[in-house]
C-alpha cells in the first residue's frame, strides 16, 4: 500500500480513481462525512446519489447545496437514531429509512445484521435516481484489485457503478453485500488509509489525544523487554506509536475482533517496517486468546465503550503479571468538553454540554467514571486516576469536532458559532478539548 500524497486532497483522489475506471459519475454510498463532504463541494457532478448507512455524522453544509439524492438508513434505536433524525429534519430533504429495533453505532455491522433491508433499499433508491437524472453510463470493466493514490479498490459485478466507501468500524464493512449488489451493480468498495474509520484514528493520533496517552504509557513504568498487550488495536497507531517511543525494544501484539482494521493496520506497520516489533492477531477484548500471566503491560483505549465492560477489564488483569500494569482509556460522557469560543452564555453552554455529541455505548460499556471501580473490581490495586482533557487547536480532529458540534445548531446558531470561530482562530486562540477518564492499576 502505497502512501497517499500528501500534497492531493482526498476528493482529488476520488476523482483520479474514477478516470482510472473510466467511470464519470457513480453513486456512493458512505457512513463518515470526511469521505464524501470535499467530493460534494468541489465535485458534486460527480455524484449521481449519496447513500449514507449509520451514518457517524452528517455534514448538513455540504448537503445543503447539492442537488444530488440522498438517502440515510439508520437503527432506530438509542442516540445514534436521535442525532440522524434531528439532521435530517434540519436538512429538509433527502430520504431516512430507519431499520426497525437496531442500534447502529460507529462499530455496529450493518452489512452483515440488516442486509437484505439494506441492500433492496439501495437498489430501489438507485433505481429512482436513475430515472430521474437518467440512465448512467455502464462501465465496461473486469473484476479487478488496485490502488489509486492511497485508495485501494476493488471491482466486482457489471452495471451501474456504485462505490462502496468504509464504514467506521464496522467488523465485515460491506462485503456480505458485495455478492448481492454485484448483481445489479458495478461494485467498487473502497479502502485504504485515506478513508473511514482508519484515517480518522490515523488523525486521532496526530492530536492532542496522544498526550493523555503518553501520560498513561508513563505511568504503567515500561522498561526495555517488558511485553506490551493492546486490546482493540484498530489499525494500529497506538501500537506504532509505542514502538517508535521505545526503539523497538519491546515486543508488541496487538489484538482486534475487526479483521478490516487488522488487514490496514498490517499494511501501515509494514510501510514503516515494524513487522518484527508488532503482532497483530484477531482477537476479541472480551476473550482474549492468551494464556494467564503472558503480558508485562495491557493496555485498551477507548475500547470499553464497544461492549462487556467488566468482562474487558476482567480479561486485562487475567493475562498481566502479577505485579504488571493494565492502563485503560474510555471517552467520557459525564464531564462536558471545553470549547474555547466566546458566545452568549446559552449557547456556550450548548455547545459544551456533555451530552451533545459522541454519547453512543454499548450496553454494558463504559464511558464514565465507573471506569476506576470497574478496574478495582477486577483485582487491579494500586489505581492511579488519571481524567484529563486533550486539547485540539489544528488539524483533522479539530475539524471532525467542529463539524459534528456545529451540525447540531440552529441557522442562527451556526452564524455566531461561525463568527466566534473566526474571531478565534485570528487571535489564534481557538481550540477544543475532549474529556477522557484514564487509569493505570497493578496487577495485586
Amino acid at each position: 500500500m502505497a502512501n497517499p500524497s500528501a500534497n492531493t486532497a482526498l476528493e482529488e483522489r476520488l476523482v483520479q480513481l474514477l478516470r482510472r475506471l473510466g467511470i464519470r459519475r457513480a453513486h456512493f454510498a458512505a457512513c463518515m462525512p470526511r469521505d464524501w463532504e470535499g467530493l460534494a463541494a468541489a465535485h458534486p457532478d460527480r455524484i449521481s446519489s449519496l447513500t449514507l448507512l449509520a451514518p457517524m455524522g452528517i455534514n448538513l453544509a455540504a448537503l445543503a447545496p447539492a442537488e444530488f439524492p440522498v438517502l440515510v438508513l439508520a437503527g432506530d434505536k438509542g442516540r445514534p437514531a436521535k442525532d440522524t433524525e434531528s439532521a435530517m429534519n434540519r436538512l429538509g430533504r433527502g430520504e431516512l429509512l430507519f431499520l426497525k429495533n437496531y442500534f447502529s453505532p460507529s462499530w455496529a455491522d450493518s452489512a452483515a445484521d440488516r442486509g437484505d433491508e439494506i441492500q433492496r433499499a439501495l437498489r430501489h433508491f438507485v433505481a429512482r435516481a436513475e430515472a430521474t437524472q437518467g440512465a448512467s453510463e455502464l462501465p465496461v470493466l473486469e473484476e479487478v484489485d488496485g490502488e489509486v493514490d492511497g485508495i485501494s479498490f476493488r471491482v466486482r459485478g457489471k452495471g451501474v457503478p456504485l462505490v462502496l466507501m468504509p464504514l467506521a468500524l464496522s467488523p465485515s464493512q460491506w462485503d456480505p453485500l458485495i455478492p448481492r449488489l454485484s448483481e445489479f451493480f458495478c461494485t467498487i468498495a473502497l479502502g485504504g488509509a485515506a478513508l473511514g474509520m482508519v484515517a480518522h484514528l490515523e488523525a486521532r493520533a496526530q492530536s492532542g489525544y496522544m498526550r493523555v496517552i503518553q501520560q498513561l504509557i508513563e505511568e504503567t513504568e515500561l522498561k526495555p523487554g517488558m511485553s506490551i498487550l493492546e486490546a482493540g488495536c484498530g489499525p494500529g497507531a497506538l501500537a506504532r506509536r509505542i514502538a517508535r517511543w521505545t526503539g523497538g525494544r519491546n515486543p508488541i501484539v496487538a489484538v482486534d475482533v475487526n479483521r478490516y482494521l487488522l488487514r490496514e493496520a498490517e499494511a501501515l506497520a509494514k510501510q514503516e517496517g515494524m513487522v518484527d516489533v508488532i503482532a497483530f492477531k484477531a482477537g476479541d477484548a472480551e476473550k482474549l486468546p492468551f494464556a494467564d500471566n503472558e503480558f508485562d503491560v495491557a493496555l485498551a483505549c477507548t475500547v470499553l465503550e464497544e461492549g462487556d465492560a467488566d468482562r474487558m477489564a476482567a480479561e486485562l488483569a487475567r493475562v498481566t503479571k502479577r505485579d504488571g500494569r493494565v492502563g485503560i482509556v474510555v471517552r467520557s460522557i459525564d464531564m462536558s468538553r471545553w470549547v474555547n469560543l466566546t458566545l452568549r452564555p446559552r449557547l456556550k453552554a450548548k455547545v459544551e454540554d456533555r451530552g451533545l455529541i459522541g454519547r453512543s455505548m454499548q450496553d454494558g460499556g463504559c464511558a464514565d467514571a465507573s471506569l476506576y471501580r470497574r478496574m478495582s473490581r477486577a483485582g487491579l490495586g494500586n489505581l492511579k486516576p488519571l481524567p484529563q482533557l486533550a486539547s485540539h487547536n489544528g488539524g483533522e480532529r479539530l475539524q471532525y469536532m467542529q463539524d459534528r458540534i456545529a451540525a447540531t445548531l440552529t441557522p442562527e446558531e451556526r452564524g455566531e458559532w461561525r463568527d466566534a470561530v473566526t474571531a478565534a482562530r485570528s487571535e489564534g486562540t481557538f481550540f477544543i478539548a475532549e474529556p477522557f477518564h484514564c487509569a493505570v492499576g497493578t496487577k495485586l
